[in-house]
């Protein structure tokens, strides 16, 4: 009888030089054939995205290309107020506006409508701020408080605050007062909405803790609950600061005699774009300078939150 001598059976080993890695962990072999075990788990592939072996490394940072869209903007104005296809009546060009601030500048107009405004706003947020807070704080704690409070504050909240400039003038008359007065009720309710919210909103564990440990009322307020609504406040006061310079505008055309809104009044009568275009972007100016402090501030006191 003949048999026939089938080949032995090649091992994975001997079958291919190299094995490739499976999910999960597997084996591979080394440069004598030896198995060794590939750690189970994900591994980093060295990975770039599409097109960034051929692109330059160099970039524009962000902020120029934002200015770039602003100065595009900018020279298109200009372009169209020298080519005379916008009057000057209508709208001043760009080099009218600097023109006319500059002037202003000079002979200290600007100077003194400027620290005249600054110094109702200042006075509205030094009064807004804290009852704003208070308010909140009364809401939050206490159910109370909530009963008391919170619906006063949310019927009037509701209630158009330029429709209320008829009322202030007939109870404070014409003075700084009621210019000062409508400011602080603008500021006042988007400070007690975000804090309100942000105090009701703290954990229920954090106020176990503290009767744990003994702590009062004031320690309380001062150790948990102002610190647990402080990213609830920052964000209240961001509005508020914008609510304070839209306001300002209607303020100071209340029989003002200074101020930024004085000027834009002033120069609606004498028709004079220029004035008003300026007095637009000083109120612009002040509110992305207002709002970039607030914006380092929240990034100074809010360090300890994940993410920042």
């Amino acid at each position: 009888m003949t048999t026939t001598a089938r080949p032995a059976e090649a091992t994975p080993a001997e079958a291919t030089p190299e094995v490739a890695a499976v999910s999960g962990g597997a084996s591979r072999t080394g440069g004598a054939g030896v198995a060794t075990e590939i750690p189970r788990g994900l591994l980093r592939l060295p990975t770039r995205r599409a097109g960034e072996g051929t692109r330059s490394r160099w970039r524009v940072p962000r902020g120029v290309e934002r200015l770039a869209g602003v100065l595009l903007l900018v020279a298109g104005w200009q372009l169209a107020a020298s080519a005379g296809w916008l009057s000057p009546r209508v709208l001043a060009g760009p080099s009218a506006v600097l023109t006319v601030g500059w002037d202003l500048v000079r002979d200290g107009t600007l100077g003194s409508a400027l620290w005249a405004s600054l110094r109702r706003v200042l006075w509205g947020l030094g009064i807004g701020i804290p009852l704003g807070v208070v308010l909140a704080l009364a809401s939050g704690l206490t159910r109370v408080g909530d009963d008391l409070v919170d619906a006063n504050v949310q019927m009037l909240r509701f209630v158009p605050i330029i429709g209320l400039q008829p009322l202030l003038i007939l109870w404070l008359g014409l003075g700084e007062t009621a210019k000062i007065s409508l400011i602080v009720m603008g500021v006042a309710f988007p400070i007690y909405v975000n804090t309100s919210v942000a105090v009701k909103s703290l954990h229920p564990g954090w106020r176990e803790l503290a009767d744990v440990t003994g702590l009062g009322r004031g320690a309380l307020i001062r150790h948990v609950v102002l610190p647990g609504a402080l990213p609830g406040f920052l964000v209240g006061l961001r509005l508020a600061m914008a609510v304070a310079w839209l306001l300002l505008v209607f303020a100071e055309q209340m029989n003002a005699h200074s101020g930024i809104g004085y000027l834009m009044i002033r120069a609606q009568t004498f028709f004079q774009s220029d004035v008003i275009v300026l007095c637009l972007v000083v109120y612009a100016l002040l509110g992305l300078i207002s709002d970039g402090l607030i914006r380092l501030l929240d990034r100074k006191v809010l360090r300890w939150q994940p993410g920042r």
